[in-house]
């Protein structure tokens, strides 16, 4: 059983390796999908499993959504979850979030994203082994984490943000509290904004998208940035159809991934509102009813996709919802016998394929693991030393791993 990955970053080309290989040796598992597929080609090969999943209710479904390593299932899907926890033991670096602080500092920001601000910084900083110099905060908005870094250590802040209303909205609040802030209307996809990072600066971001954060650790090391914080987010949202590995390691890799691929870490919910979650349901419901349908009356076992709809469309009824979807297609189909029945089926289904999915959760996370070890290599492969772990527990965020980054004066660069 492979152990935790180290503290310190040595021990990165092993962990990733090992998760490498396991999620290419399951991948059938966590790249089928429930809600497009009635049966799962693994179900042929693990029917206790499959039984046993499709009877359970939606309710238990989404009492294990979040965990399901802890799920008591039928193997191999303890086997798994066991190997699932072992390849992604990540190190703690979480520090306390900041007690009293001056209410000018946190005013108009959400309590749940202040404690993700407060703890980040607390975290960060305390894995450097010099102070910063000068702080960069990233794709800033209106600079909240920069300002309070800033306002704690007495450095100077340049925040880059591309729209220019949040900008003159930190540059009051910075002015506010007293720190010297510079916001700048950039794109940080930009050429034209690379320029401004610079050998002293100490560059954050927290719950960068993407290509945003991708850029951020290819333009940050190229300009030879003392340090670098991140937690990422959004690992789909990339410029190519196919994820392009940073590190030399992971070009290596034996698993190739789609954009499609990356949007498995992000499906996790935290702080969805019970009504939300019961409108996303009933949504689910119906599209699932609708795909029932149309399989049916076109005589074709192939899901169609269905385009989101606005909670409006929910008020008008699951037949008009599912009329709406079938005019979407250019379909005329013939009527259900009963849209009661129908929408009976739909919540049988919706119930099965969230109990399905607890398999591809079990891959959640070593797939992040995945990503987020090709972005330490690479730092370290660019002469950084290199700390990965947790910055907050995943009940505050479930995107709550950070990738900390310091510039080795003993290792030269490769770029």
């Amino acid at each position: 059983m492979p152990v935790a990955i180290a503290e310190a970053g040595v021990g990165y080309a092993a962990r990733f390796s090992q998760l490498d290989a396991w999620l290419h040796e399951h991948q059938a598992l966590w790249r089928a999908k429930p809600f497009t597929t009635l049966v799962l080609p693994w179900e042929a090969d693990m029917p206790e499993l499959a039984v046993w999943l499709r009877s359970r209710t939606l309710d238990q479904a989404e009492a294990a959504h979040n965990q399901p390593q802890l799920l008591g299932a039928p193997e191999p899907f303890a086997r798994l979850a066991r190997q699932s926890i072992a390849l992604t033991c990540l190190p703690d670096l979480s520090e306390a979030g900041q007690g009293e602080l001056p209410e000018r500092l946190t005013r108009h920001i959400p309590g749940r994203k202040w404690q993700q601000i407060s703890h980040f910084a607390a975290s960060t900083a305390r894995q450097w082994q010099q102070p910063a110099e000068h702080w960069l905060d990233w794709c800033a908005g209106k600079g909240h984490l920069g300002r309070l870094l800033a306002w704690q250590g007495g450095q100077p802040l340049l925040c880059l943000e591309r729209d220019a209303a949040l900008n003159r909205a930190g540059e009051v609040l910075g002015t506010e509290v007293g720190i010297s802030s510079r916001h700048v209307d950039a794109d940080v996809l930009s050429e034209d904004t690379w320029r401004y990072l610079q050998p002293q600066h100490s560059v954050v971001a927290l719950h960068a998208c993407g290509q945003l954060h991708m850029t951020l650790l290819q333009q940050a090391a190229a300009h030879g940035c003392a340090q670098i914080a991140i937690s990422p987010c959004c690992y789909n949202r990339i410029a190519t159809s196919d994820y392009q590995p940073l590190s030399a390691t992971a070009r290596k890799a034996r698993l190739q991934l789609t954009r499609d691929d990356l949007s498995l870490p992000m499906q996790e919910s935290i702080t969805a509102g019970q009504r939300t979650r019961r409108q996303r349901d009933q949504s689910m419901a119906w599209r699932l009813a609708f795909d029932l349908w149309q399989r049916d009356a076109r005589g074709t076992d192939a899901y169609l996709p269905t385009p989101s709809r606005p909670e409006s469309a929910l008020r008008q009824g699951i037949a008009s919802f599912c009329r709406d979807l079938a005019a979407h297609h250019q379909l005329q189909l013939r009527e259900p016998d009963s849209w009661a029945d129908l929408e009976q089926q739909g919540w049988q289904r919706l119930a099965q394929v969230r109990n399905l999915e607890l398999v591809r959760g079990l891959f959640r996370r070593p797939l992040e693991v995945w990503l987020l070890l090709d972005r330490a290599l690479y730092l370290q492969e660019a002469g950084y030393r290199v700390r990965l772990g947790q910055f907050c527990e995943q009940q505050l965020t479930p995107r709550n791993l950070l990738l900390v980054a310091e510039k080795s004066t003993q290792i030269a660069p490769t770029l």
